[in-house]
């Protein structure tokens, strides 16, 4: 790297030359065309000051020559003041801050000028301030080409604003840039960004000549919307055109299989690619590892990691993400550890994978470490440990995300995290925070009116379900499945047949078909008011086989209200369909023994052992100050054992106590 007095050196033994050596820039027109091509064509290569500038690396090096610059006046040469703002615009080691107050120093900018800062906002995602120059530059500058509306369309594809977008197609039109495949393809790219999808295919096949962009825009775009077949058709057509796919095409290409999980294609796509020699870059690399991860073939994704010469953290967290995916939950922490590099990311890969694999205290034990290790949670974080809150009943660890994440830190409460927070209070047994939650939410989205319902039902609350249920098309959502499954769970809970079979039956009206779980909680509700009869025959109306939840909603139906027979012929179902499950034996034992039918339960135990079926002890799980403690049935391995069991005793003697003392008080008020 050049030292920094190196180039104050040079800089200064140009600045006593330049006004014999940089004439020509003074002579320079904003409003030539030709203002890269001087009346010295050598200019470019050989003037020290642009030699300076194009061997810059560093935002030290960039302050240094505009110092100088300034000094000498060149700063005010468009040429050279160009040149430097490109660097400190457009480079990764630049300074946009910098860039945009340059840009207000320069008086007389040219068309290069304005193309550089507004590409430097879109390059930076400012886009926002990008669009905001664009019009400025619309105004002020009396010659744009067809990619000064590139980058407005880019501008406007970040912005995601259709509106502004179709302004600018307007001007696109009137300027009479609209023919340009350059042109085409930004606007292509601005409505798949907008997912206007049917105006980017419009747009696509209006085009007479499309390149390998044209093509590539409109297949990603229908990957970015999970639109899989309409890519992979799109890609098909691709190749019959003799347009070849480079690597960015292939990453999308790659990313379409990945949603689509079809390994067979997959292999038939990655043997495209090397039979066209499509050069195989880290990005194709890694969306080829990712896509071979999401279609259960660790093998193969495995094979690619291993003969990368250069990992980054995507290659690192697709393969833990695979291995999570498919179960291998100690490979993925085996290689989460061997990270040399870990962000954000691939922490979330983790806990998520803990989260996805029923170990939600694993998931929150490494929440715990990724704070300590100094890295502030996205949202996305936020939502997988709240997950892992409401599968382990941790509500002290979501009460401190509240506190501190949300109300504190100011993390906004957004639809997403918001719909979370009501899942892990309600599953908490808080139902008053979930009903806080929702009330605090500035916006709302079907799933939140959907978590609140399903909430209430969980929590016998039938009133305010069905309550809310009409509050849903008050505020025009159309109710969906899983609205429909809250509200017969709440009918179930609170005994409401007629309103049960009205809901129902309802479903047709927003054209929605019953499915099982809807059945299921129509059978339950049937059962446990002691509408056997009813419930059977509903079951034999059912189109589709009913699962285990149909027939075990029925058999502990027939155990609530002692029918035998029935609950008979509902074990067997179940026992055909899950032979394993230790509760259906233990329901039908409870059942047959509350009617004294003792040769039915040594049956049902007999069942139960040659089916090589053990009961499921009875476990409980607490979590005090971050650490979780688990405890089965008569359990002696905790540390702290001994002392649990002699507490026990003591509360047990206390309430023997309590109950002699009582029975005493009332048998002294009778004499």
């Amino acid at each position: 790297m050049r030292s920094l007095s190196v180039v104050r050196k040079q800089i200064s033994s140009f600045s006593r030359l330049h006004s014999s050596s940089f004439q020509p820039l003074r002579n320079f027109s904003s409003n030539s065309k030709k203002w890269n091509s001087t009346a010295n064509p050598n200019l470019k290569i050989t003037h020290p000051t642009l030699l300076l500038i194009e061997s810059c690396n560093s935002m030290s090096q960039a302050k240094q020559i505009q110092a100088q610059m300034t000094r000498a006046g060149l700063v005010f040469h468009l040429f050279p003041v160009s040149r430097l703002l490109s660097f400190i615009a457009l480079d990764e080691n630049g300074d946009f801050s910098h860039a945009n107050a340059l840009f207000a120093q320069i008086l007389d900018r040219n068309l290069y000028i304005w193309n550089t800062i507004i590409r430097g906002c879109v390059n930076k995602g400012y886009f926002d301030m990008g669009f905001c120059y664009f019009v400025r530059m619309v105004g002020e500058c009396p010659e744009m080409d067809k990619r000064s509306y590139v980058f407005g369309l880019k501008a406007c594809g970040g912005l995601q604003d259709f509106r502004v977008g179709e302004s600018v197609y307007c001007r696109i039109w009137k300027a009479g840039f609209v023919g340009y495949v350059i042109v085409r393809n930004g606007l292509i790219h601005l409505y798949c960004e907008s997912g206007k999808l049917s105006s980017a295919t419009r747009v696509f096949y209006e085009t007479e000549t499309r390149d390998v962009v044209s093509w590539t825009s409109m297949i990603d775009g229908y990957v970015k919307h999970h639109m899989v077949d309409d890519a992979l058709r799109l890609f098909d057509e691709m190749c019959k055109s003799q347009v070849e796919p480079n690597g960015v095409t292939m990453v999308a290409v790659f990313s379409a299989c990945a949603q689509k999980g079809d390994l067979k294609f997959a292999e038939m796509v990655h043997e495209f690619a090397e039979m066209r020699g499509v050069g195989f870059s880290m990005n194709m690399m890694n969306s080829m590892l990712d896509m071979y991860a999401k279609c259960g073939s660790l093998e193969k994704a495995g094979k690619i990691f291993e003969t990368m010469e250069v990992k980054d953290m995507f290659s690192w967290t697709s393969m833990i993400n695979g291995y999570m995916k498919n179960g291998e939950v100690e490979l993925a922490r085996k290689l989460f550890d061997e990270m040399p590099e870990r962000n954000v990311v691939s922490w979330n890969a983790m806990i998520g994978g803990y989260s996805h694999n029923n170990r939600p205290k694993d998931a929150l034990e490494l929440f715990h470490d990724m704070e300590r290790e100094g890295l502030d949670p996205m949202e996305s974080t936020l939502v997988l440990v709240l997950s892992a809150c409401a599968q382990s009943g941790c509500m002290d660890m979501g009460q401190r995300i509240r506190d501190y994440y949300v109300k504190q830190k100011r993390t906004p409460l957004s639809v997403t995290l918001g719909n979370v927070f009501i899942d892990m209070y309600a599953k908490c047994g808080n139902i008053d925070a979930a009903r806080e939650i929702f009330d605090e939410m500035m916006k709302k989205d079907l799933v939140s009116y959907n978590s609140m319902i399903v909430a209430y039902a969980s929590h016998g609350n039938a009133g305010k379900a069905l309550g809310l249920f009409e509050h849903i098309r008050e505020v025009g959502f159309k109710p969906d499945d899983i609205t429909f499954v809250g509200i017969l769970s709440a009918c179930a809970h609170g005994g409401l047949v007629k309103k049960a079979w009205d809901y129902f039956r309802a479903m047709e009206l927003f054209g929605l078909t019953p499915g099982m779980e809807h059945y299921t909680c129509m059978i339950d509700l049937l059962g446990r008011v002691g509408h056997l009869e009813e419930a059977y025959e509903l079951i034999r109306s059912m189109p589709t086989e009913p699962d285990e939840a149909i027939w075990g909603a029925l058999l502990n139906g027939c155990r609530m209200h002692g029918d035998v027979e029935l609950g008979k012929f509902a074990a067997e179902k179940l026992i055909v369909l899950d032979p394993k499950d230790s509760g259906t034996y233990m329901l039908l034992a409870s059942l047959c023994a509350n009617k004294r039918k003792w040769g039915d339960v040594r049956m049902a135990r007999s069942m139960m052992r040659d089916n090589g079926v053990k009961k499921t002890a009875g476990s409980s799980s607490i979590e005090l100050e971050g650490v979780f403690h688990d405890f089965l049935v008569a359990d002696e391995l905790h540390p702290e054992s001994e002392a649990i069991y002699r507490v026990l005793g003591e509360i047990l003697l206390l309430s023997k106590l309590d109950d002699y003392t009582t029975h005493t008080c009332q048998i002294d008020t009778f004499l």
